[in-house]
């Protein structure tokens, strides 16, 4: 699994929370079981969806946080917040694994997985194995954040869509043996459940990034023609010079940018409904 730098995540936090759909936690709250939750996060990075889920919710909370990187672990158990909507407690414990292995059994007596911009990096069989194992578990899941390939910039520019071409096909890239969904994830996810039975909700998510938002505008540039050009070596004569004009406008605040991503609430199929 791809590693992030905990700066580029603190940085994002914020338009991730501006981005994320809130309607679809007023749909989970009504399907939560009564009682203690159990949260499963995968690839929880540095807490960002426990930060802004866990006082979105009623009832004391367990969260259980899987990722790859311990130093990213300790930062997400010691950062989620410590009661929930409705004042009951919260407590987290970190659990190190790789979350593409998860099966049925590992996620018995968990009431909700949670997951955000993790889909886009997994492949076709990862994602319908993560959707089978929460369908056959009957617990709910809040997948949000998975890009979706759609990116605009305004004001725009003759180059902008070779860049996000040749970005979209970074996403999808072969890696070690591995065949990314980058923006199909969400279609391939919400297919793959609707089969097993579940109720799938869709929500769009998209970041809107706008002249006080400079930081995090240069940052995203810089990797998302970096992704690009390292798919499409070609455009790096262009790509330069690209770059430095855009990263000018960011400077001077004169870019918009909005970067859609998407959102899935599944709720569990009903008790009988074949897989």
């Amino acid at each position: 699994m791809t590693a992030f730098a905990p700066d580029w995540l603190y940085l994002r936090e914020p338009a991730d929370a501006a981005a994320r759909a809130p309607e679809l936690v007023d749909a989970l709250r009504e399907h939560l079981p009564e009682g203690d939750l159990v949260i499963r996060d995968l690839g929880c990075g540095t807490g960002s969806l426990g930060r802004w889920l866990a006082a979105r919710l009623p009832g004391a909370q367990h969260w259980i946080l899987h990722d790859n990187d311990p130093g990213l672990l300790e930062r997400a158990r010691t950062e989620l917040p410590a009661t929930a909507l409705d004042g009951s407690p919260v407590d987290a414990v970190a659990e190190r694994r790789d979350v593409t292995a998860l099966r049925a059994a590992d996620l018995a007596g968990t009431s909700l997985v949670t997951a955000s911009a993790l889909l886009d990096l997994l492949t076709r069989d990862e994602v319908t194995a993560l959707a089978t194992a929460i369908a056959e578990a009957g617990c709910a899941a809040l997948l949000m954040l998975s890009v979706t390939g759609k990116v605009e910039l305004s004001p725009g520019d003759p180059l902008d869509p070779a860049l996000s071409a040749a970005f979209n096909a970074h996403q999808r890239r072969l890696t070690g043996g591995r065949r990314l969904l980058g923006p199909t994830a969400v279609d391939v996810a919400a297919t793959a459940f609707g089969r097993l039975g579940a109720t799938v909700v869709r929500a769009e998510s998209a970041w809107r990034l706008g002249p006080d938002q400079a930081e995090l505008q240069r940052q995203w540039l810089e990797g998302w023609v970096g992704a690009a050009v390292e798919q499409l070596p070609e455009l790096r004569p262009v790509s330069d010079v690209y770059l430095q004009r855009r990263l000018e406008m960011a400077a001077a605040g004169e870019l918009h940018a909005v970067v859609h991503h998407g959102d899935l609430l599944v709720l569990p199929p009903s008790p009988g409904v074949a897989a």
